[in-house]
């Protein structure tokens, strides 16, 4: 069908709007990647807002020979992937069980697991139960208290009761298939897209944490990455409230650090993405249209 008037200029408005959004999304990262680059004099001063200027990669090279960058990254490496794998584990076993309707008692599980996004035992008495455990100041404290998310259990509970047509499990019950192999061979799958969505929305959440490590941990070879980058933040701002000269000096080695240090950390974040771009838009779209 040729495209009408009216049709050509909602076309228009809508390329307008998200250019728009689009500018106000990536200027951020670019000005950023340019700042980690830039000299950090022009950066300060505010006469570097789009390109790099007096190109440095001096915070790089600091934060490639600091130990701690090092250690960080190994660490925040290993609680994604040890996190990210439970928290599939977990989901999956979870919302297999609620999503069938032949469950029973799935309802009151529901509610009893909707409860919790309500409440929750708050920070105490979860530092108590954390250390009761023995987990303080163990790499289990970063792992175990964020094992599962209630709402990413709904969110795949809801995918596959719209996705996995009840009929097909009966018919593999028929077979003599159990609940198991029928969970491995035909759900899982089948259900590749939404296992990708949660996939990246845990590997964000555990990359990006630092509050439990900042409360349970005080191994520095424990630490996260996210907890090294606070430290540089915080000593930046710190630096800014000083005077003299080799102040001036330091706020100006953090200033060029501290830019450096967050591309670093969202680099991987921002190459895995991709990869998971197309099952990601698949996985939001499962159960938005029915029939």
């Amino acid at each position: 069908m040729k495209p009408t008037a009216g049709d050509r200029t909602f076309d228009a408005i809508t390329f307008v709007c998200l250019t728009f959004v689009a500018m106000l999304v990536l200027y951020p990262l670019v000005y950023v990647l340019s700042a980690s680059i830039s000299n950090p004099e022009l950066v300060v001063k505010g006469q570097m807002w789009l390109y790099p200027m007096d190109i440095t990669f001096a915070g790089y090279e600091k934060l490639l020979h600091d130990k701690d960058v090092l250690i960080g990254y190994r660490n925040t490496i290993f609680y994604v992937i040890s996190g990210t794998l439970l928290n599939i584990v977990m989901t999956i076993l979870a919302a297999y069980p609620l999503s069938r309707k032949d469950f029973v008692g799935r309802g009151v599980i529901t509610a009893f697991f909707a409860f919790t996004l309500f409440f929750n035992g708050g920070l105490i008495p979860s530092y108590l139960l954390v250390k009761s455990l023995h987990m303080i100041n163990t790499f289990w404290a970063i792992i175990i208290p964020t094992a599962v998310s209630v709402l990413n259990i709904v969110i795949m509970r809801t995918s596959l009761e719209q996705g996995i047509p009840p009929e097909l499990i009966e018919s593999a019950s028929m077979d003599g298939r159990g609940d198991l192999r029928s969970l491995f061979r035909i759900v899982l799958p089948l259900s590749l897209p939404i296992i990708a969505v949660m996939v990246l929305y845990y590997a964000v959440w555990n990359w990006n944490t630092y509050f439990n490590a900042l409360i349970y941990l005080n191994d520095r070879s424990k630490f996260p990455l996210q907890l090294f980058l606070r430290e540089i933040l915080v000593r930046g701002e710190f630096n800014e409230l000083t005077t003299g000269e080799f102040s001036m000096k330091q706020i100006l080695e953090t200033e060029n650090i501290k830019y450096a240090m967050v591309i670093v950390a969202n680099l991987p974040l921002l190459v895995l993405y991709p990869f998971l771009q197309k099952y990601f838009v698949k996985g939001v779209l499962i159960g938005a249209i029915k029939g």
